[in-house]
């Protein structure tokens, strides 16, 4: 069984034994299964405790997609592509691609907080469910899809008097104020009871006791609040309390308690819509009184009160506070302000992580932009209304990021958007066109690819930008490359080159080393491997000496290739793993798959036959996660076919069949870890 996503459960969990029982049938007996409930209940903590307390031998896997940071359906289907764990490097749109891979496969998906995208979501989980059969969804809302197949589980608060005392008990606790006497038992219960038995009151009140005793606790909330009610939706105008709301007035008065510094920064990080950490918090949220040290302080003062969530060195809102915050947020005037101040952080960060791509930061950059998805994206929704020469920019900043780590479908959409608004010739330009033929070309569609190559070479003589011109011949080169074409390919990025040694530059460029890499690989598609390997060695110790990746591990793809036309096919598999641990450090699921056919191959020759039918059988899982039959330069397949058929002549096919689909069906992290250590075991 596969997990994907799903988060250890950090505090206990309070009775709910009635919930479980029907939710854990509801399962085994229809496909779609929804839980409802209103704000706070305990929706998505339910959903998370059962899946966690499922039976190790459970066959299917699980995939947990988080909709909440989400403001609009356009990325849906592409967050829940990323949740299961897909790269996919095909020019179909994303619910094609989820319904592709998903297949016949015994999936279980959880999509989590649908309130807001009802309609879409419907829509969706209909296509899903009618093309894949063994598919079951689990999705948590306040309001139900709408669907004839659907079994609606209604989530209540917790029994007052009973399970809401004991969550609250534990929860004062855990705060360093035990109900050890009878009366703040009986002080509880009323609490309890005035709250209703929602969690998410029950948490906010039980974390007040940090500065407030039970009876003051108890009386406060007794008397309850003439709070403003935030909107149901974001879009809304505030609107006067709904005075018997137990989340709303619990909530409310949490606010109430904070300083009103806290107050502040609480409205200005409902600007980010996903987690976010203190040094960007810092970069979006200070200012007036939030001066760095303040905000540092009221950040935790947020998190001692329940207000902001904590993992792992990250924060969060849960969405009910953060619907509060935005009304605060629109009643201080600081809307659009924070939301440009969010967008110019983006900006800037992904500035300087193009600028340190080429160096001993990029693997970290690789881990910060995949932390930044969400913001990136909002960001780019902001920019593309009010400067879209800053989208352009932002869009082309992230789009080698994105392409490598599979979001090639977001590239291309907003890459597209951002071009058609920014007009004039700029370098910003020129990298947007090439970053979308990038895109384009590893959809597939090379002709695309070389349109791209010659319209960003325009644009790079437009705007004066001598780097980008060897980026555009770069793309023109791959495109030739990957048709066959190598001394097309060789050609072009001579060409390229001489005019980058002309000027001579330290440190390289950007374009400088994918034309050197480029060359590398037409080098040895034209079969001159002693060139071929020169190239690669010169490169990969260039690349050593700078603390890079991404084209370190393309240098070992060329160097273990080299070596299986030469018959070396231990150096080919040492290689292979180099560039797979590469691959593995900066999210590269195509590149996996291109380092594990290699690695299969070098087994093979090495009559390794059951390490290759495994590591096969990985590349064929990875081949579908990126949505495409085995890829790579024309001269890989010859090879691939000849291992293949000689580890299989080697087994027979009956057990070559039984290791390949256990590598098929494993743990897709744990065979890319298998495949790089240097003496594995020939099983998973």
């Amino acid at each position: 069984m596969q997990q994907q996503n799903i988060l250890e459960e950090t505090s206990s969990f309070v009775g709910r034994a009635a919930e479980l029982a029907r939710l854990t049938g509801a399962l085994r007996e229809h496909r779609l299964v929804t839980l409802v409930g209103g704000a706070g209940v305990g929706k998505s903590r339910l959903a998370l405790h059962a899946l966690s307390a499922a039976p190790p031998e459970e066959s299917r896997s699980i995939y947990w997609a988080d909709l909440w940071p989400l403001r609009s359906d356009e990325l849906l289907a592409a967050t829940v592509a990323d949740a299961l764990g897909l790269s996919d490097h095909t020019p179909r749109i994303p619910l094609d691609a989820l319904c592709g891979w998903v297949a016949d496969r015994a999936v279980l998906l959880v999509l989590d907080s649908c309130e807001h995208l009802v309609p879409h979501c419907r829509h969706l989980v209909g296509e899903l469910l009618t093309a894949c059969p063994n598919l079951t969804v689990l999705a948590t809302s306040r309001e139900p899809l709408g669907m004839r197949c659907e079994a609606v589980l209604p989530v209540p608060p917790l029994a007052p008097a009973t399970e809401a005392v004991t969550l609250f008990g534990q929860r004062a606790e855990a705060v360093g104020r035990p109900l050890r006497e009878v009366c703040d038992q009986r002080l509880a219960a009323r609490l309890c009871a005035r709250l209703e038995g929602v969690p998410l009151a029950l948490e906010l009140a039980a974390a007040q006791l940090r500065h407030r005793t039970l009876a003051e606790t108890a009386d406060r909330v007794r008397s309850g609040l003439d709070l403003p009610d935030g909107p149901a939706h974001p879009a809304d105008s505030p609107r006067r309390p709904a005075r018997h709301s137990a989340v709303r007035t619990a909530v409310g008065w949490s606010h109430e308690l904070c300083r009103p510094t806290e107050r502040l920064l609480w409205a200005r990080l409902t600007v980010f819509p996903g987690s976010f950490d203190a040094d960007l918090a810092e970069r979006v949220c200070a200012g007036g009184p939030l001066n760095p040290a303040e905000l540092r302080a009221c950040l935790a003062g947020l998190v001692h009160k329940s207000v902001v969530m904590a993992e792992a060195g990250r924060y969060r809102l849960l969405e009910t506070i953060r619907e509060y915050g935005r009304m605060w947020l629109r009643e201080l005037g600081e809307t659009e302000h924070v939301a440009d101040r969010h967008a110019t952080a983006v900006v800037e960060l992904s500035r300087q992580a193009r600028t340190e791509w080429l160096g001993a930061r990029q693997q970290a950059w690789y881990e910060r932009l995949e932390e930044l998805y969400h913001d990136v994206l909002e960001a780019l929704r902001f920019l593309l209304g009010v400067r879209p020469a800053a989208a352009l920019e932002l869009a082309g900043n992230v789009a080698f990021f994105w392409v490598c780590c599979g979001h090639l479908y977001e590239t291309h959409h907003y890459l597209e958007l951002a071009l058609g608004c920014a007009q004039g010739p700029s370098a910003a330009r020129a990298r947007g066109l090439w970053s979308l033929g990038l895109a384009r070309l590893l959809q597939g569609d090379h002709e695309a690819g070389r349109t791209f190559a010659e319209l960003s070479r325009q644009a790079a003589t437009d705007s004066g930008d001598e780097d980008g011109l060897r980026q555009a011949a770069y793309l023109e080169a791959l495109a030739a490359l990957l048709t066959g074409r190598p001394l097309a390919a060789l050609a072009t990025t001579d060409a390229a080159l001489r005019d980058a040694d002309a000027e001579d530059r330290r440190p390289p460029a950007f374009g400088d080393v994918l034309c050197r890499l480029v060359r590398a690989f037409a080098l040895t598609g034209a079969r001159r491997l002693k060139e071929a390997r020169r190239e690669a060695e010169a490169l990969r110790r260039e690349c050593v000496r700078l603390g890079e990746y991404w084209t370190r591990s393309y240098t070992d793809y060329q160097l273990a290739l080299i070596a299986l036309f030469e018959s070396r096919a231990g150096a080919a598999g040492a290689h292979a793993r180099d560039m797979l641990d590469a691959k593995r450090r900066i999210g590269d699921r195509f590149g996996i798959a291109l380092g594990l056919e290699l690695l299969a191959t070098a087994w093979a020759q090495q009559g390794e036959a059951e390490r290759a039918a495994l590591a096969y059988g990985a590349a064929v899982q990875h081949w579908e996660m990126v949505g495409h039959p085995q890829r790579g330069t024309p001269e890989v397949a010859p090879l691939r076919d000849e291992g293949q058929a000689a580890a299989r002549a080697q087994l027979g096919d009956a057990a070559y069949e039984a290791l390949f689909r256990s590598a098929l069906h494993a743990d897709r992290d744990h065979v890319v870890t298998w495949a790089t250590r240097p003496d594995p075991e020939p099983h998973l």
